[in-house]
């Protein structure tokens, strides 16, 4: 018998949520982010599904291989650049565009000797303080590019927002404020707008955009679900209860005796757990699916069971259909109660799991 937890990957959901993306910022091109496996989608999957996209984000040199390899020829952005001299010549190959956000790399495309320029967007740090050149050496920066024989122009901008997912801070202001005043005078097209700018900050949209959670159907913000914003979630993670036992009151249930019942009750048994990429420290009465009923978590996690309170499922059987996150439980209601965010959780399911498609 096959393992019944899987991962379902509805294509329908990423190009409703392309569309919305479309519909939101309908002057700019999209650079769909699909690094780190496409936030656990799957990378090819998800590039040929939003094949609409004008651009794809990657984080490093295999995702890139990897979409050439699939014939794959949409451009790519390596959002993090070279990060060594030798990696020009496999960015040249597979006829990538880079960003630059160092001395460092800057550097490696003054002295490169290479048979075309690249195109380059230069990242501005305007108040994350992760990555970028520091906002006022933006005009001194460009200077050097456009005498840099390497480097395709005109270059494009880039940077990124560190908080657009609270729509009351300040910072974010103060950064796009930084980048008006460090692009004055500057006709270049740019790149503001993450996922939570998208939705909250319309004055980013710029020439491009680059979407990543939205596009899986997850709330980029800290106040709204997902479906309040008008998304649907494209990933669900669901197995089958392997076991039911009718316990007494006072009986532990799990390792380490966590979780105790508090009356004579039924306890279901599923087949999914941290070895799948549920989360091992989701706490007792996280909810679940049972049927499309929700249920609760109780005790931890282990590697491959995970145990629920079926108490509001007492007529639920063996090989019944449980949902962990996705389809009517948003991931982003799983992670709160993990301490963690959807991020996390979405690009931590398991390979050793079967993804369907549908849509």
């Amino acid at each position: 018998m096959s393992r019944p937890s899987r991962v379902v990957i509805d294509k329908n959901a990423l190009r409703h949520n392309f569309k919305h993306v479309q519909t939101l910022a309908p002057g700019s091109k999209i650079m769909a982010i699909i690094k780190a496996d496409a936030y656990g989608h799957g990378l090819i999957r998800v590039a040929r599904t939003l094949a609409d996209a004008a651009a794809f984000g990657v984080a490093c040199l295999s995702e890139a291989r990897q979409l050439r390899s699939a014939s794959i020829t949409t451009p790519v952005v390596l959002l993090e650049g070279p990060h060594k001299a030798t990696d020009l010549s496999d960015i040249l190959q597979l006829q990538l565009e880079i960003a630059i956000h160092n001395e460092f790399q800057l550097g490696i495309l003054e002295q490169a000797r290479i048979a075309a320029p690249l195109q380059v967007w230069l990242k501005i740090d305007t108040g994350m303080h992760r990555l970028g050149f520091p906002a006022q050496q933006t005009l001194s920066v460009l200077e050097r590019i456009t005498h840099c024989k390497n480097i395709k122009q005109p270059v494009r901008l880039m940077t990124h927002l560190a908080v657009a997912n609270e729509p009351a801070h300040p910072l974010t202001l103060q950064q796009l404020d930084t980048l008006k005043q460090a692009c004055d005078g500057l006709e270049v097209e740019k790149t503001i707008a993450n996922s939570a700018a998208i939705i909250n900050f319309p004055e980013t949209h710029d020439a491009w955009v680059r979407p990543g959670l939205m596009l899986y159907g997850v709330s980029p913000l800290i106040d709204k679900q997902a479906d309040e914003l008008g998304l649907k979630p494209a990933m669900t993670l669901e197995s089958e209860l392997i076991s039911i036992q009718q316990l007494n009151q006072g009986e532990p249930v799990g390792y380490g005796a966590a979780w105790r019942c508090p009356e004579a009750m039924p306890v279901g048994v599923v087949a999914a757990g941290y070895g799948d990429g549920f989360p091992r420290h989701a706490r007792s009465g996280t909810p679940v699916l049972v049927n499309g009923v929700r249920c609760a978590l109780i005790g931890h996690a282990s590697m491959d069971m995970l145990t629920i309170d079926l108490r509001n499922q007492p007529q639920a059987k063996i090989g019944d259909r449980v949902v962990l996150w996705g389809e009517s439980l948003p991931v982003e209601e799983i992670a709160r109660y993990a301490d963690t965010i959807p991020y996390e959780l979405l690009c931590g399911v398991h390979k050793r799991l079967a993804f369907i498609e549908r849509g």
